[in-house]
């Protein structure tokens, strides 16, 4: 029977990449189908049978990326020796979505790693329990962890993106303020000259390709040298061809011929800045879509109190259980979905409705998991935990909205797939036929040819495009 599952990839930075990670994943034994979105950094996939994590993660990292995985603390009882540990461990391998398990007999935990998207921690716990043992979630912290891995990836491009720019515009008025202004032409070459202009935009250069550019190297290259190129390794050849041609034009330009001896710092840094412009763009419009994922997590409490035997308890969360009487305190949020059992009075359901207006309660009342209490004291019996909330399922709704892709994603992946091949294979041919019948000095003409193509085919407005239809 076709089992789906989701997975989150890291390293992805655009549509190629995901182009890449879906061949790979769709090409594997027992998948039918497979979807990746580069601006969730999420991979549905449909399996024939069950889903085998350790072939996925195989595929993903022959693509030059990895899986994001999460980590999760379980308590656990009656464990007793050394046998009721490898049972456990065994159950928790053989739930779907677990990478490793380490079981602890004598703290009585057990720590997961599992495929973020996979599964959920209710599950992992569910599937120690079914082999004999009560497990109880330590430890849950996903939905903020995405959130603060997303703000920490918005604040790095924000970081990158200003120390880029705050580079490369003196290198765009060095190498274009005299088009523009003649008189800073003039006196740009009595103070600096010709040749002082240039080295001074080579050290800027350099410091923007080093610094906030070194992430599209530190991609492409690998990529490049796996004959597997992709839109870093376009942007990566692009600007180190466009700096290492100027920078022979500067420091030996005896070796080209004396009508191309033009330098083009300026478009080396500016293919660097515009494209880290649109990933900051594309990576602050998934930020708010994991904010408000985390603010929909927030609406539910902590802690709830329970009506046991022995009189109201103090639980976790992650302990409720279907069937428990929750005893809901004026101004408290209603932790799960659940039936009035006792008591009247009026709850604020605005975040499910949008109506301020308090909606009255009385016993057999739905209440939902997220709402507020008003001034009056109620008990509820719990009908839905976990996923099966309706807050949780809106949660649910708008991260399938985050991951949805766009008309415009479609058709850069589809461009993608063909682009930075076709460029590179394009540039190498310009090169050699310049080199075949081109004007002497051949070697040189060649080269200043093959590097224009790639220069002039970097993709700044597919960079830009994406993530503004995005945002």
């Amino acid at each position: 029977m076709p089992q789906e599952a989701t997975f989150m990839i890291d390293g992805m930075s655009c549509a190629a990449c995901a182009g890449r990670v879906e061949r790979g994943l769709r090409a594997l034994d027992g998948v039918s189908d497979a979807h990746v979105s580069p601006l969730s950094h999420k991979a549905q996939i449909t399996f024939a049978e069950k889903p085998d994590v350790a072939a996925v993660a195989g595929a993903v990292a022959k693509a030059g990326y990895a899986l994001v995985t999460d980590d999760l603390r379980l308590n656990i009882e009656g464990m007793t020796c050394a046998s009721c540990v490898g049972r456990v461990e065994r159950a928790l391998l053989a739930a779907p979505g677990v990478v490793s398990a380490s079981v602890n007999l004598a703290t009585q935990t057990a720590k997961i790693q599992f495929a973020l998207g996979t599964t959920s921690s209710e599950d992992i716990a569910a599937a120690v329990t079914s082999a004999g043992y009560a497990a109880h979630v330590a430890r849950d912290a996903a939905p903020a962890q995405k959130t603060d891995r997303q703000a920490a990836e918005t604040h790095a491009l924000r970081r990158r993106f200003i120390l880029a720019a705050a580079l490369t515009v003196p290198v765009v008025i060095l190498a274009m303020g005299g088009h523009v202004w003649p008189a800073f032409h003039h006196w740009q070459m009595a103070v600096l000259g010709a040749r002082g202009s240039a080295i001074l935009q080579s050290l800027l250069t350099a410091a923007v390709l080093i610094g906030p550019g070194r992430v599209f190297l530190a991609h492409g290259v690998p990529a490049l040298m796996r004959g597997a190129p992709e839109m870093n390794s376009l942007v990566a050849l692009g600007s180190l061809s466009a700096f290492a041609y100027s920078a022979l034009a500067t420091y030996a330009p005896s070796l080209l011929p004396e009508a191309a001896r033009e330098v083009y710092f300026e478009a080396a840094a500016s293919i660097v800045t515009l494209i880290l412009l649109g990933r900051f763009l594309e990576a602050r419009a998934k930020g708010r879509a994991s904010e408000a994922i985390g603010r929909l997590a927030a609406l539910q409490p902590s802690r709830v109190t329970v009506l046991r035997g022995s009189g109201p308890v103090e639980v976790l969360l992650e302990d409720l259980r279907r069937g428990d009487v929750v005893q809901l305190r004026p101004g408290e949020r209603v932790a799960a979905d659940g039936v009035v059992s006792s008591g009247q009075g009026y709850i604020d359901e605005s975040m499910l409705t949008g109506e301020s207006q308090p909606v009255e309660k009385a016993e057999g009342a739905p209440v939902s998991g997220g709402t507020l209490n008003g001034t009056a004291s109620l008990t509820y019996t719990v009908t839905a935990i976990g996923k099966d909330t309706v807050l949780s399922q809106i949660i649910a709704l708008v991260e399938e909205a985050q991951s949805t892709k766009l008309p415009v994603q479609a058709l850069v992946d589809r461009i993608t797939m063909w682009f930075v091949p076709v460029v590179m294979a394009l540039a190498a041919a310009t090169a050699v036929m310049w080199y075949l019948v081109g004007p002497e000095p051949r070697l040189s003409h060649a080269l200043v040819a093959g590097i224009s193509v790639l220069i002039i085919a970097c993709p700044c407005a597919m960079g830009l495009a994406t993530p503004v239809s995005v945002l």
